[in-house]
């Protein structure tokens, strides 16, 4: 196995330095004038929405260094073959400026067969300035457990330099020991509280009553605090879970005067990270009665962007999560029942709070400073009724079932747009993968639809000509703007694609074949002007 691991930090490596040389397929065709669809391929390795050369990217462990002054993004590696026992390494990457990375390479091996540790799973990484000593708390999984035997507990490793880790083989932090249960005991967070200079834990559990051998139907945040990052007391319950619903990835932190907890929720019907908010600890832990935060249920993002773990520099919070890859490469693979294909890119936003403390996710400065090479944009083709579109210096006027169709996008792509309706019930949409296909004889291609409900708009994604709308893909609901005007930006790395809408909304979702192909903008129904369209690249 650690050929193997060796084997991929070296073609991890390589990859990276062939990223940098624009290393995707250089087809000789006129791009800026074809409109025949082309069956495009991802990259070897995504250096935005970072996936390694080998494999994907699971739950991420972000950590800010105070000593190097810069982030240290740890993940569960998923490799497309895991031994059946042992599997998910920590792997990890540093960054600057949550736009540009470097990999680190396997941070943490599993276990052996057998050991509790034989899987790997997520948690948090913290520095102890008292000791110089950084620690990365995990969750350990034992495959197949016998009855006496714990399938999940915490377990700790530490490093005086963040590169040389030793586990710590006497530490095991088992929730059947304070009442909880012994297979759901994972995804510790840890914290400091100035308060009582005491750090804090919690871990996402389930409750196991006395006398039973099945845990409870409802989950809870178990909380542990220590003085010394080395021993820790039990404090009992932090909060419950919303329902009857299991929630992964806890964060517990503090911006401006408010605290926070986000969350990623596993039910296979909701399934999106989420916050909660209070403006005290207390208050905080008395949310999730429940006390939803916001117009938009504490949503952060779509189905698109999980297992969202938080860092900050003291400036900036950022949070990273995975975009699921897609079973056989299908666009449609998403459903609002089932769950995803596990890993895929990790992707980042910046947290961003409003005045009155709800949160909001925004662009990352260096990845919009990082798209910089101004492509070029040219309508192909207005597609419509005669007089239901037209196009004058860059500004296209569009009613019901019209459509601009521009050239083909690159692999890295940053889109920006300003839409203006004519009224509220006004549906439009931005659409990929456009072109003729000669063998089908039509085009099918897939689009992300605003679309009003009367109060609140809402996204979503369509495969258009082909099975319509994608149950599972949509967004949660968003206020209109009062003007009409949406400001939007999309950037894409490879197959996966990022939208912000006016600071109200975010969408992410993951569509193959978008680079080398057409894309168009759409009016479905009312009116809409288009300007100021531009496209960079890098």
């Amino acid at each position: 196995m650690r050929t193997i691991q060796l084997f991929n930090i070296l073609a991890m490596s390589t990859c990276l330095l062939a990223a940098c040389n624009d290393n995707y397929p250089q087809e000789q065709k006129d791009w800026e004038n074809t409109t025949t669809y082309f069956n495009s391929t991802d990259e070897v390795m995504s250096t935005t929405y970072f996936r390694p050369s080998v494999g994907s990217v699971g739950d991420p462990l972000p950590f800010y260094d105070p000593v190097d002054k810069d982030f240290k993004v740890l993940y569960l590696h998923n490799f497309e073959q895991n031994e059946e026992q042992t599997f998910h390494p920590i792997w990890g990457f540093r960054t600057d400026d949550a736009a540009n990375y470097t990999p680190l390479g396997e941070v943490l091996p599993t276990g052996r067969a057998g050991e509790q540790d034989a899987a790997l799973g997520t948690g948090c990484v913290v520095y102890d300035e008292a000791q110089q000593l950084y620690y990365i708390y995990y969750t350990g999984e034992r495959y197949k457990p016998a009855a006496d035997e714990d399938r999940q507990v915490v377990m700790r490793a530490t490093s005086p330099d963040f590169k040389t880790w030793t586990k710590d083989p006497l530490f095991r932090l088992r929730g059947a020991e304070y009442g909880y249960s012994s297979i759901n005991f994972r995804d510790p967070y840890i914290w400091h509280m100035d308060d009582d200079n005491l750090w804090h834990m919690i871990v996402a559990t389930k409750p196991m009553p006395a006398g039973s051998r099945a845990e409870a139907k409802d989950g809870v945040f178990a909380e542990f605090t220590s003085a010394d990052l080395m021993t820790w007391e039990h404090k009992g319950v932090f909060t419950k879970m919303i329902w009857d619903r299991f929630l992964e990835c806890p964060n517990v932190f503090k911006m401006g005067d408010w605290w926070y907890l986000t969350y990623s929720d596993m039910a296979a019907f909701e399934r999106r990270v989420h916050y909660l908010k209070g403006r005290t600890i207390d208050e905080l832990k008395a949310a999730t009665n429940p006390n939803w935060p916001d117009w938009k249920e504490g949503a952060l993002d779509g189905r698109a962007f999980y297992a969202g773990n938080t860092a900050s520099n003291g400036t900036d919070r950022y949070i990273w999560g995975w975009c699921p890859e897609r079973r056989n490469n299908d666009n449609t693979d998403i459903s609002a029942e089932v769950e995803p294909k596990w890993g895929g890119s990790m992707t980042v936003h910046r947290l961003a709070q409003r005045e009155d403390g709800t949160l909001y996710l925004a662009e990352v400065p260096a990845i919009r400073e990082k798209y910089d090479r101004q492509a070029t944009v040219k309508a192909l083709k207005l597609i419509g009724d005669e007089g239901n579109i037209t196009a004058a210096d860059g500004t296209y006027t569009m009613k019901a079932y019209s459509s601009a169709l521009f050239n083909s996008l690159g692999y890295h792509n940053h889109i920006a747009m300003t839409v203006t309706a004519s009224g509220n019930n006004d549906r439009f949409g931005i659409s990929f993968v456009r072109g003729t296909r000669d063998d089908e004889g039509a085009e099918r291609y897939y689009s992300i639809m605003v679309c009003p409900d009367g109060t609140n708009n809402f996204i979503r994604f369509e495969e258009e000509q082909g099975k319509w709308e994608l149950k599972g893909g949509g967004s949660y609901p968003f206020p209109m703007p009062a003007d009409n005007t949406y400001h939007i930006d999309i950037y894409t790395d490879n197959s996966v694609l990022v939208m912000y809408i006016n600071d109200v909304v975010t969408y992410t979702q993951r569509i193959y074949n978008l680079q080398r192909n057409c894309w168009s903008v759409n009016c479905y129904e009312g009116a809409m002007t288009v300007k100021d369209i531009k496209v960079t690249q890098y």
